[in-house]
């Protein structure tokens, strides 16, 4: 398989990978987008755009990656099976190719009773493997889903979400397993607290060689506060914060907060880069972008490889 995709080419040298992310905005200005990017210039070697998250609606994934690209940046299209059936799904994946984008990150979405939309209908056609299936068909055969022929396929980069931490733990691995049977390349995952537990995930992955076939690039997101923390730790479906990381960020200090938790991030950093089967990270900043230049460079991943 070769694709287009600078992202692929960094992973498959065996450069520990460093991507991050940007949220579109509720509005139709690109320099939102701009500014995000500025930010992040140097220090990532993708990024991701999501679709809308949380099920808010914003500035489309698509889009906003064009923005980027004309930047000079990698981006990764996120494209969530919520909200099209399979015939928009092979329509924006065949627009997303035909605007230059070579990486592609398949997720299911968020519920739309969580958004700001929450009565509005659901599609879900297909789940998320499904689509990963249907961008591994139209790279590798040259077929839409009714097998029909693509006279330019897209060549995209297949990226997929896992999330080491929900429940039950048990089928977590073998989750990932169905994922790359479905022809996934790159998984980027919840962002980790519980290193203890993710290390354990990770040992799952080895043991069945999955990490050969698929590449890890591990999540991580600074906390801020202590607020923050519990906010995740009680209300985020899927996410395991434990209590040493809410006691470290109080005995920080309510001034002193923040800058503890971008120092816990980098150390995770530092933890995965050694960790046996972890590609890379990404870099979930959540509205903090200017802090992943830093975390990056504290890190010790610069610089990044050119191209």
């Amino acid at each position: 398989m070769k694709t287009a995709s600078r992202l692929e080419k960094i992973l498959e040298s065996g450069t520990f990978a460093v991507t991050s992310e940007c949220g579109p905005p509720r509005g139709a200005d690109p320099q939102v987008i701009r500014e995000k990017g500025e930010l992040l210039k140097g220090s990532v070697d993708a990024i991701n755009v999501t679709d809308n998250q949380t099920s808010v609606v914003r500035m489309s994934s698509i889009a906003a990656c064009v923005i980027l690209k004309e930047m000079g940046f990698e981006p990764i299209v996120q494209m969530t099976t919520r909200d099209r059936n399979r015939i928009a799904l092979q329509s924006d994946l065949l627009g997303a190719a035909a605007l230059g984008m070579n990486n592609l990150l398949c997720l299911s979405g968020d519920h739309q009773s969580f958004g700001d939309h929450p009565t509005s209908k659901n599609v879900y056609d297909i789940d998320s493997i499904q689509l990963i299936q249907t961008v591994h068909r139209m790279r590798e055969e040259g077929k839409f889903i009714n097998g029909e022929e693509i006279k330019t396929p897209p060549k995209f980069f297949i990226g997929a979400a896992a999330n080491p931490f929900a429940d039950p733990f048990a089928i977590r691995v073998p989750r990932l397993a169905k994922k790359a049977a479905a022809g996934v390349d790159f998984v980027q995952t919840q962002c980790i607290y519980n290193m203890d537990k993710f290390r354990e995930w990770m040992k799952g992955i080895v043991d069945r060689g999955l990490h050969e076939k698929v590449k890890i690039l591990a999540g991580v997101t600074p906390m801020k506060s202590v607020g923050m923390a519990r906010y995740m730790k009680k209300s985020v479906p899927g996410m395991d914060v434990p209590d040493e990381i809410i006691q470290r960020l109080k005995d920080a200090g309510k001034g002193n907060a923040a800058k503890e938790g971008v120092k816990m991030c980098v150390e995770q950093m530092q933890e995965l880069r050694e960790m046996e089967g972890v590609a890379g990270v990404h870099i979930m900043a959540i509205e903090w972008e200017e802090k992943v230049p830093e975390m990056v460079k504290d890190a010790g991943l610069l610089p990044r490889p050119e191209g």
